[in-house]
């Protein structure tokens, strides 16, 4: 794998990116592909007298354009100078200037590495080790150089990380992209120039046969000009070559994305700011309303889920896309791997109040809601209820542990005690909101209702409990009516609900919810009071 490592004595790297004018005051930050190609190729015609490329440089060139290397950048920040280049003319009795901006990366005396994958036969390995050796600048004139060809067996260090984008990748935690020139394979380049020269032909109508006059020829030999012979023809084409025939972009090069670690070119020096990073917590209660302050224009108990469902879309886009993982909120590892067991956010929204209309949502998260978790709960302004009001408004009305909610007004802490139960557990309760199967059912074992049950429990870590199942009567009556079924994502196995009565052997602390939709309000269950 050939690799040059760079040092600038100067302390600085000067070059402007292709496509940007140099007053744009911007820097190319990694040097593109394109750039050190082209530098090794002029290293061979002014310090190896080249009159042409030898083969063992054609091979050389072509194997390192077919390729996209691998950086190492060191520390650098950006910084300029501004020059008033004299014009060489006269304006009011004085010789008119014109602003002219140098950028440049300060790299004091880090190393910038360079690694291709492949590699190379002997000669055109000798021929690298050669022309890296006589390299002086890279970039422009005064962004002096000493290069050294190392061996397949150096170690690239492991800060300043910056290599190509792959495709399908996905972001790159504290990378940021940028885009570098780079050749494009010489066999792509072939194939384009071919169809390219034809489709060309073509439109010129040449009767096949005859003898071109002399116009024809003139047009024949400006479009095979208009085009380099190879890539390593393209490579050695100067800028006013491609301008002077109007190439949007030098002949056989290609935009690439490259990821760069965020920080590996610093405006100026950044202060060091202290980030307080909130402490992850077990619980956020958020208080519901609507535009006018009416309490009856709240929706009902019976659209716990596709509240909940809503509420967690607007969390989620809150988390923007940069990457950064938030498994509490989206139920997913960093690798997009669902997590195994329910210890990341039940969304429940609640009536606490007892008006039959849902005014508060818990939400609830066993693993704790971290920094970014909380941003996104504490910048959600509105949520919406389908079929209902436009909009409700969302507040965070607290935070903290769930035991924390039994600090709220004397008006709420009834409803909250039903969730949580009595501050020493209850052994009995209640379907709040009915249980749907998480499985298809069976009349019998642990695909029946019942075993289902006991399954849910057993995956919460609760102890052992007898399952109830309630007659539709009563209270149970009005669960038969919920929204069982979601807008989006998995449906349930078998559209029906359950009410229960679970007896625990012991005081269990809620809050409890097991089966089909359990994080978002379903499967539900208040603590009654004892006799």
């Amino acid at each position: 794998m050939p690799t040059l490592v760079l040092r600038f004595p100067g302390g600085r790297y000067h070059a402007t990116p292709g496509g940007h004018h140099v007053n744009e005051g911007l820097v190319e930050w990694p040097p593109s592909p394109w750039r050190l190609v082209r530098a090794l190729i002029a290293s061979g015609y002014t310090t190896q007298r080249w009159e042409q490329m030898p083969p063992e440089g054609r091979r050389l060139v072509e194997t390192l354009s077919s390729t996209l290397p691998e950086y190492r950048l060191p520390p650098a920040a950006l910084g300029h100078t501004r020059h008033y280049m004299p014009l060489g003319k006269l304006e009011g009795g004085r010789e008119k200037t014109t602003l002219v901006l140098d950028t440049f990366a300060d790299v004091g005396d880090g190393a910038l590495w360079v690694r291709w994958p492949g590699s190379l036969d002997e000669e055109a390995q000798k021929l690298f080790d050669v022309l890296v050796s006589h390299l002086g600048y890279l970039g422009r004139g005064e962004s002096w150089v000493f290069a050294q060809s190392v061996s397949d067996a150096a170690c690239l260090p492991d800060t300043g990380r910056s290599f190509p984008l792959t495709m399908g990748s996905r972001s790159v935690p504290g990378c940021e992209q940028v885009t570098v020139t780079a050749p494009v394979d010489p066999r792509d380049y072939a194939k384009w120039r071919e169809q390219e020269l034809e489709s060309s032909m073509n439109e010129l109508a040449l009767s096949a046969g005859k003898k071109l006059t002399k116009v024809q020829q003139k047009k024949v030999d400006t479009i095979e000009n208009l085009y380099p012979v190879d890539l390593v023809d393209c490579l050695q084409r100067d800028t006013s070559w491609w301008k002077a025939r109007r190439w949007s972009q030098p002949p056989g090069s290609r935009s690439v994305l490259y990821w760069r670690e965020k920080g590996a070119l610093q405006v100026g020096v950044g202060a060091s700011p202290r980030i307080s990073v909130p402490a992850r917590v077990e619980t956020m209660l958020l208080a519901l309303t609507t535009p006018s302050g009416s309490k009856s224009a709240l929706p009902t108990p019976l659209r716990t889920l596709p509240q909940a469902e809503l509420l967690h879309r607007a969390l989620v886009s809150k988390l923007g896309f940069d990457g950064e993982p938030c498994p509490e909120l989206v139920g997913r590892g960093a690798a997009g791997d669902p997590l195994k067991g329910h210890a990341h956010a039940h969304l429940l929204p609640i009536d606490l109040d007892g008006d039959e209309r849902l005014d508060h949502v818990i939400v609830f998260a066993p693993m704790g809601l971290g920094a970014r978790a909380q941003r996104a709960v504490r910048s959600l302004r509105r949520t919406y209820t389908k079929g209902g009001v436009g909009e409700l408004h969302v507040a965070v009305a607290g935070l903290g542990a769930l035991n924390d909610l039994r600090a709220i007004g004397a008006g709420l802490s009834n409803g909250i005690e039903k969730l949580l139960g009595p501050p020493g557990g209850s052994a009995s309760w209640v379907s709040t909101t009915p249980f749907v199967p998480p499985r298809y059912l069976k009349r019998h074992g642990r695909s029946s209702v019942v075993g289902q049950v006991e399954a849910e429990i057993e995956a919460r870590s609760l102890p052992l409990a007898k399952v109830e199942v309630l007659e539709w009567t009563g209270e149970t009556l009005g669960l038969r009516h919920f929204v069982r079924r979601r807008q989006r994502g998995p449906q349930p196995p078998v559209d029906v609900g359950f009410a229960l009565r679970l007896q625990f052997g012991k005081p269990v602390a809620g809050p409890i919810c097991l089966g089909y939709g359990s994080h978002f309000g379903l499967g539900r269950f208040s603590a009654e009071q004892s006799l």
